[in-house]
């Protein structure tokens, strides 16, 4: 049930346009999904092992929320019982969602360190027909 991977890293843009011609430009980016006039665009990076760069569309201003680091997790509803027991990580960060399987095919949860950022904990899960 522990992390052992970061799985994707998000950042938030202020032009998706701008973003996806210099993303799409570096050597090894792939696009996956998106594009200049989606609101969510997903880079595929480097060869083996799957690694995703997700750009999010946000128009606000905000310096500290920059996106959030996913990791995956091989159980995510073992990690946030953990994590939600867990005496200083319940006192120094804050859980923003349970366990929850998303449309793409994860099941995850979101959670904020004691500055601020955003981290994400999921799993790939296989069947998304019961999707919450």
């Amino acid at each position: 049930m522990k992390a052992h991977r970061i799985s994707a890293i998000t950042l938030f843009v202020k032009n998706m346009d701008i973003s996806c011609k210099f993303y799409s430009t570096i050597p090894g980016f792939r696009l996956a999904c998106g594009g200049t006039s989606d609101s969510f665009t997903t880079y595929e990076v480097g060869e083996g092992s799957k690694m995703y760069l997700n750009l999010e569309l946000r128009n606000e201003d905000n310096k500290k929320d920059f996106g959030r680091i996913i990791f995956h997790t091989s159980n995510v509803d073992e990690l946030y019982a953990y994590l939600k027991k867990d005496y200083n990580i319940s006192k120094l960060g804050s859980f923003e969602n349970e366990p929850t399987n998303a449309s793409w095919g994860e099941r995850f949860f979101h959670m904020r360190d004691p500055d601020g950022y955003q981290l994400s904990f999921a799993m790939p899960i296989k069947h998304i027909a019961h999707v919450t």
